[in-house]
């Protein structure tokens, strides 16, 4: 039996006692890292949020038109998707710690550097926002594979839903947190303020990431305990520090073995399908509240966080769920499945919209299913629990380029859906639709969830 697995079968107590074992009470050095990976990532969401809270009053000071706020939009999420697989590879070619500091400082740095666009006009100015865009984008590629792998070193499996849940969590909290700042920002000190806050910030976070943040076995806060507990309950302390992958482990061969595991497609498509609901909310809804519902903009963006702190809850709840049923059953398909299954039949009701006149009743109906959506986003402990640990970050890439590839997608659908109909009513039917197949993608096609093991070539002639 594997580590892994024997980690999975052993309760809680069980691991608790071997880990008392190995020295003192463990230490909870695992959660301070949690919280570091939670900041940053918040930052980074945040630092996406920049040209959206900013918009406005680049348009009306730099002569910049919509189809130019437009490309400079979108540029940050076409690199982003097409610098997944590339990030994978260097995560697990070099390591999460100096990839992540190396990721961080770079996107942020470009973030700062945007403000000085506040010194051009016109076509400078729009390309300027775009090339930094486009060069933020690419380099916040490997934060999210950093994540699940920082994570599945420093978590038992029975945590690492939890912890996946707090860190993609962050997106929510993100909107919260930081758009009141920036709101702030813009009003009294002008838009490139933003830019240099957010700029700073993320530097700052890479100087704590870099002190703080090591492998478990060489963290000196850590005590054997911890380390024990991490171990014995399946966590792979010593991921990053073994060999790296490097040309013996990133062949087209191996590439090949995670791009056609049918379970893998399963977890691939499952999470395009739920991020068309996280890319709905955050790009149409608040459109959707102005034009269909008829709410004021100042009203809209009161409405629009309310779901974003009910996804923000469900997202932890649904974490703490899936690590309490583990526990209980020892399962790790049921465990990750089941919250799943109840978050996508709550998130459907999203197309209850369509039926229901007052306001209020909308915006309960839209907390119901977000709140859902953030109970059934499980895919990054999934993901976590199911890649080649060889290859972690490649898979961990390919992952979040295909759930990402939803921004691209889902708002171009969208508005064609609302152009040809004048109306939002088939869009809130398409965004439904998608959890059904989420429901298809994780119970038809994936069907347990275990590590994959790579086969030599030999073996698959």
């Amino acid at each position: 039996m594997s580590t892994a697995t024997a980690g999975v079968r052993e309760d809680g107590r069980a691991i608790g006692m071997n880990a008392a074992r190995a020295g003192s009470r463990a230490t909870h050095v695992r959660y301070l890292i949690l919280l570091i990976l939670f900041v940053i990532t918040s930052i980074s969401y945040a630092d996406r949020a920049t040209l959206s809270m900013t918009g406005p009053a680049i348009s009306r000071e730099l002569g910049m038109s919509p189809v130019a706020i437009g490309y400079a939009l979108s540029s940050f999420a076409f690199a982003y998707v097409l610098a997944q697989v590339p990030g994978g590879v260097l995560l697990d070619r070099w390591g999460s710690k100096p990839v992540y500091i190396a990721a961080l400082s770079l996107w942020s740095l470009f973030t700062l550097l945007q403000g000085a666009a506040g010194l051009l006009t016109g076509f400078a100015a729009a390309a300027t926002l775009i090339g930094l865009r486009t060069l933020m984008g690419a380099a916040e590629a490997p934060c999210f594979p950093a994540n699940a792998r920082i994570v599945a070193t420093w978590f038992p499996t029975s945590e690492r839903a939890t912890a996946s849940a707090v860190f993609n969590a962050a997106q929510y909290f993100s909107l919260v947190a930081f758009a009141p700042l920036m709101g702030w920002l813009v009003h009294d000190f002008g838009w490139p303020a933003v830019f240099y806050v957010m700029g700073l910030l993320g530097v700052g976070a890479a100087l704590v990431f870099a002190w703080y943040v090591q492998s478990p076995r060489r963290h000196p806060a850590a005590n054997a305990a911890e380390i024990a507990l991490i171990e014995q309950g399946g966590g792979l302390v010593d991921m990053e520090d073994g060999p790296r992958a490097g040309p013996s482990q990133f062949t087209w061969h191996n590439v090949r073995q995670v791009l056609a595991n049918r379970s893998l497609i399963g977890i691939y498509l499952g999470q395009y399908c739920i991020n068309v609901l996280t890319y709905f909310f955050a790009t149409w809804f608040p459109i959707y509240l102005v034009q269909q519902r008829h709410m004021t903009i100042l009203q809209a963006g009161f409405v629009a966080a309310v779901p974003a702190l009910f996804g923000f809850a469900g997202g932890v709840l649904g974490g703490v769920l899936s690590d309490w049923l583990l526990r209980r059953t020892g399962s790790l398909t049921f465990a990750r499945k089941a919250p799943l299954l109840v978050g996508m039949l709550l998130a459907m009701t999203i197309v209850l919209a369509n039926y229901v006149d007052d306001q209020v009743t909308v915006i309960v109906v839209m907390t119901i299913a977000f709140f859902g959506k953030g109970v059934a986003s499980l895919g990054w402990a999934v993901i976590a629990d199911s890649s080649p640990r060889e290859l972690l970050g490649v898979t961990g890439g390919i992952f979040n380029m295909a759930g990402n590839t939803a921004g691209i997608v889902m708002p171009i659908v969208v508005g064609y859906i609302v152009q040809a109909t004048g109306s939002f009513d088939g869009a809130l039917i398409f965004v439904g639709a998608h959890c059904l197949v989420t429901i298809f993608a994780y119970f038809a096609i994936t069907q347990r969830i275990e590590r994959i093991e790579l086969r030599p070539a030999a073996a698959t002639a």
